[in-house]
């Protein structure tokens, strides 16, 4: 079983490769797609639009909350297509560790002209 530290470090790789051969500029989605395609060539087990309820008064209710990519049910990709990343979007993908109980997440802006500065790791 791969540690967090060393599947983090293969996700970063395939997100490189996705940026070095569509560059910046796409639709979130666009990115999104690929990245998950990049990852289960990889052999990395991922879902793209994952359902995340909101835990209500005992009761799970679909609050209309999606997870990007979740890669081996460990890992939360929140991506974005951003001129900037915005403490919003951190928060979003804080909210998403904390309701989901996962402990690792990565906020991916592929609007960037260098993939390094993108990528924003969230540990709870």
């Amino acid at each position: 079983m791969k540690s967090l530290n060393d599947l983090s470090y293969q996700i970063i790789g395939c997100v490189y490769r996705v940026h070095k051969e569509l560059g910046p500029g796409l639709l979130e989605s666009t990115y999104e797609v690929c990245l998950e395609y990049e990852l289960t060539k990889a052999g990395l087990n991922t879902s793209r639009q994952v359902a995340l309820p909101v835990v209500y008064d005992n009761i799970k209710l679909d609050a209309g909350y999606r997870i990007d990519l979740l890669v081996e049910d460990k890992i939360i990709l929140e991506l974005k297509a951003v001129d900037e990343v915005a403490p919003i979007h951190k928060a979003q993908l804080m909210t998403y560790l904390k309701l989901s109980g996962l402990k690792l997440g990565l906020l991916l802006n592929f609007k960037v002209m260098d993939m390094k500065k993108g990528i924003t790791r969230i540990i709870m």
